[in-house]
């Protein structure tokens, strides 16, 4: 079922992780499957906008901040990596808040931790002060971090058996409702 069929004038939209848990809960994978697709879709082409526009008028954003050369100058070297990082934030945070929807709490945990502490940190770390690249070396490593936690979780996500999950879900739900 859509939202709209099944919500009221009065309820206020979900977000994504809370949509997959009641979907999972109420037995539907297929209903989590679309939602993952549409929110995950949304997330995309939202971050694909703003990257553009960055990428378009990276030259006169700073100019919302400042008029100094030297920020203009900082502003318009630094917009590549903005760009990136917002289309990367536009679709990991609803990767995570699927998989934390999905009851993978302490799996996201490993791949946060993962993937920035063994991987974002130590990466910008080397190309901001070895090699030399300063704060486009860390702005870098960090970006490079939250790459690799929402390939992980793509990943993980593409792999799940939806209306397995369901199963799961809906067979835990029922035990938890017999022991109240």
């Amino acid at each position: 079922m859509l939202d709209d069929q099944r919500m009221g004038d009065d309820d206020p939209p979900r977000v994504p992780g809370v949509r997959v848990a009641n979907e999972l809960g109420a037995g539907s994978g297929k209903g989590a499957r679309f939602s993952i697709i549409v929110s995950i879709t949304t997330s995309v082409v939202i971050g694909l906008v703003f990257w553009c526009l960055i990428l378009t008028y990276n030259d006169q954003i700073a100019l919302l901040f400042s008029s100094g050369k030297a920020v203009l100058d900082a502003v318009h070297n630094l917009s590549m990596l903005l760009a990136f990082t917002i289309l990367l934030n536009s679709v990991q945070p609803v990767l995570s808040g699927v998989a934390i929807g999905s009851g993978w709490q302490a799996l996201v945990a490993y791949v946060n931790i993962g993937s920035y502490y063994l991987v974002g940190v130590p990466i910008g770390i080397i190309l901001g002060w070895p090699l030399g690249f300063g704060v486009r070396g860390i702005w870098s490593g960090l970006i490079g971090g939250t790459a690799v936690q929402t390939l992980v979780l793509v990943y993980l996500t593409m792999r799940c058996d939806w209306d397995d999950e369901a199963k799961t879900t809906s067979a835990r739900m029922r035990k938890w409702a017999s022991t109240k």
